[in-house]
């Protein structure tokens, strides 16, 4: 069997299946549960200061948005970080690292953005025997009003600056968790990097309101009729975490940068493709939150298959496959011409696929007699929304020209020359260069 074990950072544990930084992480209870149902590392719930307390809301703290088959799909949070005591935390810490030493132990903290305060928790954290710290840089609400979470991770000098005071005072790993709500990931990734990040985590919570009562007209989850923007979490956010961990994984300046991957892992194909983006690791909130802990079996299961079937023994054989292959607009292949073909077998005649072509594309599917569907290649840019649209998997591809044939919509020959596109003639952004 495929060997799951990773070593990230020198932080070893036996899957690449964390626990985030979550209400699911905050106390002793739920970790040593997490731990035996096997999830390979935990990232114990954001730890304060011993300033001003955290109080949480007494009322409905998330809200959500579901599928049709009220499936979960998104989940806004307004809760904050732990409102437990922090001695209290820290010796729970201290006895789950005892009683677990093959499992990876994180401990987030989000302190003032001053050298004393990080100056003053770090000793105490590092006597718990944790691992090492992860720097929450990215909560949306509720600590970013005191100038803590987003707030920092929204100004790379910031960033910059706090990493170095927890590089001065703290000699394990550091990773620095970035918040999406920002334009360009990859200032703030690289900000981590200068101040000496061993690592980033990504994303944090993506600041939202995930719905409005049209009867008392709040924002929910509501308190006392007033609602607040929120962190917005689960496989809604995974396309926009995984962009922005390709970002930080090819950009220059960041490349081989250890990464974390966060935001809508639900399976363990979710996890493979964070992987294949170049992260070591991935960690799980919303998941855990909706099928309980033991969710981990089955992300263990798949990833061990999936390894066997395509022949990886160790997780380190695909991590980071993806990235050359992802490019910017400007440099894909226009040489390459593709066409929708259904599968009339497998069509059960919904006519979708004709219904968003017709209305809302080319105009490239046709309905014959018998609500027979067809492709007129002839007006088909393979644009892919037939693919999507149809309910059948697989009932609709898209089926690559054979070089040297004509293409019925255009009228030009397909070409085979594939090889070094970003020069080749036929490329407008290479004449633009010339």
């Amino acid at each position: 069997m495929a060997d799951l074990s990773t070593n990230f950072l020198g932080i070893k544990s036996p899957n690449p299946f964390w626990l985030a930084s979550a209400p699911p992480t905050d106390k002793e209870y739920n970790v040593r549960r997490a731990f035996e149902a096997g999830w390979g590392g935990v990232v114990w719930k954001t730890l304060g200061s011993e300033g001003p307390p955290v109080v949480n809301v007494n009322g409905p703290r998330y809200g959500a948005i579901w599928g049709a088959d009220r499936r979960l799909l998104g989940l806004n949070n307004i809760e904050l970080i732990t409102d437990r005591p922090l001695e209290v935390n820290l010796e729970e810490m201290a006895r789950v690292k005892a009683d677990y030493p093959d499992r990876a132990l994180i401990a987030s903290i989000m302190v003032p953005c001053d050298e004393a305060s990080w100056k003053a928790i770090l000793p105490r954290v590092a006597e718990t025997g944790c691992d090492g710290i992860e720097l929450n840089f990215g909560c949306p609400h509720g600590m970013s009003e005191r100038g803590m979470g987003a707030a920092v991770g929204q100004v790379p000098e910031y960033i910059e600056m706090v990493t170095r005071w927890c590089k001065k005072y703290y000699d394990k790993p550091v990773i620095v968790k970035l918040t999406p709500n920002i334009t360009d990931v990859r200032y703030p990734a690289r900000a981590a990097k200068n101040g000496g990040a061993d690592a980033v985590s990504l994303i944090n919570t993506i600041s939202s309101i995930t719905s409005v009562n049209l009867d008392t007209f709040s924002p929910e989850p509501s308190i006392d009729g007033k609602g607040s923007h929120g962190g917005y979490c689960g496989p809604a956010v995974k396309p926009i975490a995984m962009n922005m961990v390709a970002e930080i994984a090819r950009d220059a300046q960041t490349r081989g940068l250890p990464i974390s991957g966060i935001g809508g892992v639900t399976t363990w194909r979710d996890a493979a493709e964070f992987m294949a983006l170049g992260c070591g690791n991935v960690q799980v909130c919303t998941a855990a939150m909706t099928y309980g802990f033991r969710i981990v079996q089955e992300m263990i299961s798949g990833l061990s298959q999936w390894m066997d079937e395509k022949g990886y023994d160790r997780v380190e054989d695909f991590i980071g496959m993806a990235i050359p292959n992802v490019t910017d607009w400007q440099y894909l292949n226009l040489n390459y011409v593709a066409k929708a073909k259904i599968d009339q077998d497998a069509c059960i005649k919904c006519g979708r696929c004709y219904a968003a072509c017709e209305d809302t594309s080319h105009q490239a599917i046709l309905m014959k007699e018998g609500r027979v569907f067809e492709v007129d290649d002839s007006e088909c840019v393979a644009c892919n929304l037939c693919v999507d649209v149809c309910p059948v998997e697989d009932c609709i591809t898209m089926e690559q020209m054979a070089p040297g044939t004509t293409d019925p919509r255009t009228g030009r020959v397909v070409s085979g020359d594939y090889a070094n596109w970003t020069t080749h003639p036929n490329n407008p952004m290479a004449k633009a260069a010339e």
